[in-house]
């Protein structure tokens, strides 16, 4: 039977993982950081941020439960720059492959230069990628969308972008970076089962609070 994974997007970067009673929380927000994003509470059995700022870092949002659950993933993590000067700019993010053994799901923090060799020959084959793409504090849509076409995930699903009610006025919106896919489904939740075999697409998700 194949395994499910539930991904929930809590808004900005910050997603939920949960697999056989198992939960993730990767990226959690401060409170009032992100403009027009409600505070975020949610629980969580293992929280994951790819950096320490405010916008990736605030793990006091999130309420740690103990449990006698196994981690059902081999997480990897990536180091690389936050911004395209060696992170002399931004510092360093880190990028976490979530790996259940039949699905392998990379979050990107806020990559900011392209994957050398060493860092793509990490990350392997991935099934599916949640990426940021507004830019400005990290690599532009365009240079997402390269990157994307090197290592042909399955399931793309943009994060850390701008809209009329949410986002940082500097980053770029959504639009932007859609217009480079040809295979957009737009979801009415915010809350995706992620399964071997599903089909390609470029999944946006929608904020609910």
């Amino acid at each position: 039977m194949s395994k499910t994974v539930n991904l929930t997007w809590r808004g900005h970067s910050c997603f939920k993982l949960e697999q056989d009673g198992f939960s993730i929380v990767v990226d959690p927000y401060k409170d009032g950081k992100v403009p027009g994003l409600s505070d975020l509470r949610d629980t969580a059995n293992r929280i994951i941020c790819s950096h320490s700022h405010d916008d990736h870092g605030y793990v006091e949002a999130i309420t740690y439960q103990e449990t006698e659950q196994e981690n059902p993933f081999q997480l990897t993590m990536i180091a690389c720059p936050h911004d395209d000067e060696g992170g002399t700019k931004r510092g360093m993010n880190m990028i976490h492959v979530f790996d259940n053994g039949e699905l392998r799901i990379a979050h990107f923090g806020d990559i900011g230069c392209p994957l050398n060799e060493k860092q793509k020959e990490m990350l392997g084959s991935l099934d599916v990628v949640m990426v940021p793409v507004g830019g400005f504090y990290t690599m532009e849509p365009d240079g997402i969308e390269a990157m994307l076409e090197e290592l042909n995930p399955t399931v793309v699903i943009p994060m850390h972008y701008r809209t009329e009610s949410f986002g940082f006025p500097v980053i770029g919106t959504l639009d932007d970076f859609l217009k480079y896919r040809s295979d957009v489904v737009r979801y009415e939740t915010n809350t995706l089962q992620l399964t071997p075999g599903m089909p390609r697409q470029t999944a946006v998700l929608k904020y609910l609070g």
